[in-house]
């Protein structure tokens, strides 16, 4: 179903065009600032008149004598300096209800007519490291734009572009393989590598040095994730003290890069004890992240080498000081000095650029990309803007894709600092969302001590990680914002809860109806005419036929608060309708249109939060 505001758009373009003889009039019709006005309000009138140098308010005139609306509208009226009212007939609300209610799946929403193959590179958490608050946002806001955009008809690959290469590896695989044989010169390590000398240092030969060594060795190896944090640790403090360490790590980070197997054997057992618990996550947050998504910087550690080669060929990459460097133009540093985007350093190591220009390159080329979004802090603002300017417009990697930086805020805490512990480290995010559940559990606890244990325990997690996720997407993600679990578990206001509790209401609705024995169902399948005559049902029913507004705002501009303001509206005018407008007690001229008003109240709620947002419903709180 074409939404309201598009067919109103094209026609009053073409209106605007009749009477000025110009193509391509942008009629710029926005919904309404103040209900008393109308629903809609036309804003291009004005900035078309001063073009043509002639008075707006008779262009606006003009141009509502060429309008052919009144199948939608009311009659148009012009206000002001030469803007245009428009308000929606009640006979097309009901109309597209009727057919709203004919496609539950889509909600009177269409496909894009331009499918684009996007790739969204969100999340990337670091191997070695648990996540913890600062991931939140990436992760979530990033499976948001992927909800939308797939339910928009583009093809989505999400990547999650982990940090598994690099020193910070080296220093743990170092760090668990002397905890392992408690010394590098172990005498079994040092008989094993007598035994298979040719095997152990023959990367070509890892899959039989992987079984040989795991059937010998596989039971020392018993780490979880907080061990490898401390390992981490552990090895940066050594570095303060011992030359001997730094040079240790440095060595284990070469025999990584260089398909040592025994550094790979450990690298793989890193990889595999930190995914698994990222995953585990990603399940609690709802995240849409599987395996096949992980594409971290391993990933591209073969194709580096030939990105800067192929950039010094282009001439676009010189030698400074001993690194090899791209000057992007336009970028200086405070000193107003040329800023380089460093590609190799002087001993050789590639960098996050490099890799970073390396997966532009191969999701544009092998991935086929019409469009790359990277969902990162607003700290990476500058890094992502030079990159960006030396793959589209230098190398020319991808100078017909777009490429979009999607940046946001940072958490904070009360004291308006991020969000720390006590003994100032990161918040780990399982701890942050376990402790969102724990303090929802007691709020079910209190509401509802009559449920079962199960029953308290799937609300509770529903609640309480829903309300974390929501209180993030519904701020405007470019700012910072408090963390409050009082404010985010609250029933009042715009927050999950009552977002929820606003669809278990009218869940019960159902309830009650069974209980009257009012099959909803069946009146519901009979509906044929609606009847919106009284103005609280007006007013939700238009409100209805504005979710694919809201989708196409929030996934345009990459922000989840235009959905969740929407949510909360229409919450809100449900509340106002179901006040004012009796539902099972209505006569059988009103009851099937307050029904399908419910009905689609309903699902347009859950399909908001469970299948945009991620958050899960529940039909009773």
């Amino acid at each position: 179903m074409k939404l309201a505001i598009t067919i109103l758009e094209d026609r009053i373009s073409a209106a605007m065009a009749a009477v000025t003889s110009r193509k391509a009039c942008a009629s710029q019709v926005r919904p309404a600032t103040d209900a008393k006005f109308g629903d809609y309000q036309v804003n291009g009138i004005m900035p078309l008149a001063k073009e043509l140098k002639t008075n707006p308010r008779k262009l606006a005139e003009e141009v509502v004598k060429r309008l052919k609306i009144d199948d939608i509208c009311e009659q148009a009226e012009v206000a002001g300096p030469g803007f245009i009212n428009l308000r929606l007939k009640a006979d097309f609300a009901a109309n597209s209800l009727l057919e709203i209610n004919c496609d539950p799946n889509r909600l009177g929403t269409e496909k894009t007519t331009k499918p684009e193959v996007v790739v969204v590179d969100f999340s990337g958490p670091n191997i070695a490291k648990q996540m913890h608050v600062g991931h939140l946002r990436s992760t979530i806001i990033g499976d948001c734009i992927c909800r939308l955009l797939e339910f928009e008809g583009h093809k989505v690959i999400r990547q999650n572009h982990i940090g598994d290469w690099g020193l910070q590896m080296g220093m743990v695989i170092n760090a668990m393989i002397n905890k392992c044989f408690k010394d590098p010169q172990h005498d079994e390590l040092t008989s094993f590598e007598k035994t298979y000398h040719g095997l152990i240092h023959d990367s070509s030969n890892y899959p039989e040095f992987k079984a040989v060594f795991s059937r010998k060795f596989g039971n020392l190896l018993n780490a979880n994730l907080d061990h490898l944090e401390k390992y981490y640790r552990d090895a940066i403090e050594s570095e303060k003290t011992s030359s001997e360490a730094i040079e240790n790590n440095k060595k284990r980070t070469v025999d990584l890069q260089n398909g040592d197997p025994l550094a790979i054997y450990y690298w793989e057992q890193v990889r595999e004890i930190t995914l698994k618990t990222c995953f585990v996550i990603y399940d609690l947050l709802g995240v849409k992240l599987e395996e096949k998504d992980v594409c971290g910087e391993s990933f591209y550690k073969d194709m580096l080498a030939d990105v800067v080669a192929e950039l010094k060929k282009k001439n676009l990459a010189v030698e400074s000081e001993g690194a090899v460097c791209v000057f992007p133009a336009g970028f200086k540093d405070k000193d107003g000095n040329p800023l380089p985007v460093i590609i190799q350093k002087s001993d050789g190591a590639f960098l996050y650029a490099t890799t970073d220009l390396a997966a532009i390159r191969y999701r544009v080329s092998k991935l086929k990309a019409d469009r790359v979004i990277y969902v990162t802090d607003a700290r990476q603002k500058l890094h992502f803007e030079m990159v960006f300017k030396v793959a589209q417009e230098m190398a020319g990697w991808a100078k017909n894709t777009d490429l979009v930086h999607v940046t946001f805020g940072s958490v904070l805490g009360e004291d308006g600092k991020p969000l720390k512990t006590r003994t100032g480290e990161n918040v780990k995010l399982k701890d942050l969302l376990d402790e969102a559940v724990q303090r929802a559990r007691k709020i079910v606890d209190e509401k509802n001590p009559d449920l079962s244990k199960d029953r308290k325990e799937e609300i509770a997690k529903a609640v309480g990680v829903g309300a974390v996720k929501y209180a993030d997407y519904s701020n405007n993600r470019t700012s910072d914002y408090v963390f409050s679990f009082d404010k985010m578990l609250a029933m009042e206001g715009n927050t999950a809860p009552y977002m929820q509790y606003a669809y278990a209401r009218i869940k019960s609705i159902e309830r009650k109806a069974q209980e009257r024995r009012i099959d909803v169902a069946a009146e519901l399948r009979g509906i044929r005419k609606i009847n919106l005559t009284d103005s609280a049902e007006l007013d939700l029913a238009k409100y209805l036929l504005r979710y694919g507004e809201a989708i196409e705002a929030a996934a345009a501009d990459y922000r989840p608060n235009f959905l969740t303001g929407y949510l909360y509206e229409l919450a809100q005018k449900f509340s106002v309708f179901y006040t004012n407008c009796p539902v099972l007690d209505a006569g059988p001229d009103k009851r099937p249109t307050r029904l399908l008003l419910c009905d689609l109240t309903a699902k347009t709620i859950r399909h908001g939060l469970r299948e945009l947002l991620g958050i899960e419903v529940v039909e009773q709180m």
